[in-house]
């Protein structure tokens, strides 16, 4: 049991290495996204949908692609600091950009996630969708500041 442990921590003190400021945020995306195409699984019952590899396989290739949105912040991240680096600049953070992409595909994933389960019929309470949505129109309000400056 300890030597899991330790494998557990170890495995995800490498990761929190490598990510960095990316960790949280990439780490709470795949457990969206797992919780997401479960739900979806589970919904389909209820929408009267059939349930099919292909439509399974659009779906893990939609998430995988969610994943790479995030490659390309950290890329678009990279260039700018690299950028800033040759004119003498210095900037304070590392992924900005790629931590909003992966926070509006959190909360786009929690959205789907919420209308899932009220396919299914579970009541959901009306703060949470109005919390979800608010964080949703304030990341895009906030993307939409940074792109008009």
């Amino acid at each position: 049991m300890e030597k899991g442990k330790a494998l557990f921590t170890g495995f995800f003190a490498a990761l929190t290495s490598f990510f960095g400021a990316l960790a949280i945020p990439v780490f709470l995306l795949v457990s969206s996204n797992v919780i997401d195409y479960i739900t979806g699984l589970a919904a389909s019952g209820y929408r009267n949908q059939e349930i099919s590899s292909y439509k399974g396989l659009r779906g893990i290739i939609k998430k995988v692609c969610m994943w790479l949105l995030i490659v390309v912040g950290v890329i678009l991240d990279q260039l700018i600091l690299y950028a800033c680096g040759q004119i003498g600049l210095s900037m304070p953070f590392t992924f900005a950009i790629a931590c909003v992409v992966a926070v509006w595909l959190i909360a786009n994933e929690l959205i789907s996630i919420l209308e899932n389960i009220k396919d299914i019929g579970v009541p959901l309470p009306a703060f949470l969708e109005k919390l979800v949505q608010n964080i949703k129109s304030q990341i895009e309000e906030k993307a939409e500041e940074s792109e008009e400056k």
